[in-house]
């Protein structure tokens, strides 16, 4: 049984409510800055302990960290953590800076330790069906994509007592993983140049909050991918958009809905076809939703647990976890630079 610390118990509530349920694991032990809060999931989930002292949590017996504290914690969270012979799980985005994805690898290479980056939207059950079509060749070669996540979050972006929480200084195309995780995983492929643009401070110049941001981005294989990400918008429901192009047909999330449709040339198709699957798996077990985005959760802590007992490398490792996040720094760092192209580092 592998005993398992969660420390931010904001978005960390997700991970540990899964990581409870799993027949191989036990949260022992939770860490928050608010100390009455980690006291109160605590007693709440009948734990061993609770911390608001991340270098005592650390000290605890325990197999598993997950990391889900505010984006400007994680890589020094997750190093002193790997530093500790701890496995990693990361809540995404993997790092808030270049340098700190860099420090992250060295980490993660020094370590004994399993490191998984936390991409929940890869293990929705499209993502699989869509990367079989992609592999079969049915699809033909790839070559464009675009996928937006869009989120009105500016309820979250002030504390209690009004001050601005972290949120309103991140740039919202940092946030690529929920759209590149899925993309890239699907083509096995990844970004080597970025452009970025963003629309500046609009909705929220109360906040200083960047409302939209816009990467271009470069294959590997030669595909184009273009992303949207805004957090401070005038626009509900909170959503997100995919599609793929290529010689041989296309693939895409119906806006508005959680439907997936196709269009594949070889096949007869006359149009869109609509998809017969959605977002979850349909053999998860009936708890398999606790995390509240669908199944996606427990396929996600599965994989990760899975990886541990049978030491095999996570599925999504930090070199994806990168492949996911640092081109969103670097669309960023265009942005800043005029539209420039930037070089995104491949730290492997």
């Amino acid at each position: 049984m592998l005993k398992v610390g969660v420390v931010g118990l904001g978005r960390g509530m997700s991970l540990l409510r899964t990581f409870a349920l799993h027949e191989d694991t036990r949260v022992v032990a939770v860490c928050d800055m608010n100390e009455e809060r980690a006291v109160s999931i605590k007693e709440e989930m009948d734990l061993d302990k609770a911390y608001s002292d991340y270098s005592k949590f650390l000290g605890h017996d325990m197999d598993i960290v997950a990391v889900a504290t505010p984006l400007p914690f994680h890589a020094e969270n997750c190093i002193a953590a790997l530093e500790s012979d701890k496995h990693v799980l990361c809540e995404v985005p993997i790092a808030n800076s270049i340098e700190e994805c860099e420090a992250l690898v060295k980490a993660v290479k020094k370590s004994k330790s399993k490191f998984m980056f936390a991409e929940n939207c890869n293990y929705w059950y499209f993502v699989k069906k869509w990367g079989e079509i992609v592999s079969q060749g049915r699809l033909g070669k790839p070559t464009y994509a675009e996928a937006e996540y869009v989120h009105d979050c500016r309820s979250i972006m002030r504390h209690a007592d009004g001050t601005p929480t972290w949120r309103t200084k991140m740039p919202p195309i940092y946030y690529s993983t929920h759209s590149l995780g899925p993309i890239l995983s699907i083509l096995d492929d990844k970004c080597v140049t970025a452009v970025g643009m963003n629309t500046g401070v609009n909705v929220a110049p109360d906040l200083g909050a960047i409302d939209m941001g816009v990467g271009l981005f470069r294959t590997e294989k030669g595909a184009v991918i273009k992303l949207l990400c805004g957090f401070s918008v005038e626009r509900k429901p909170a959503f997100h958009f995919y599609s793929i192009y290529g010689t041989g047909g296309c693939l895409e999330s119906v806006r508005g809905t959680s439907k997936f449709a196709a269009y594949l040339k070889d096949e007869g198709a006359d149009g869109m076809t609509e998809l017969p699957y959605g977002t979850d798996y349909p053999d998860a077990p009936e708890y398999a939703t606790v995390g509240g985005h669908g199944t996606c959760e427990y396929f996600m802590i599965k994989a990760f647990v899975e990886s541990i007992l049978n030491d095999t490398e996570p599925p999504i490792d930090v070199y994806a976890g990168l492949d996911y996040s640092l081109p969103g720094l670097c669309a960023h760092l265009s942005a800043e630079q005029g539209g420039k192209v930037v070089d995104i580092p491949d730290f492997r």
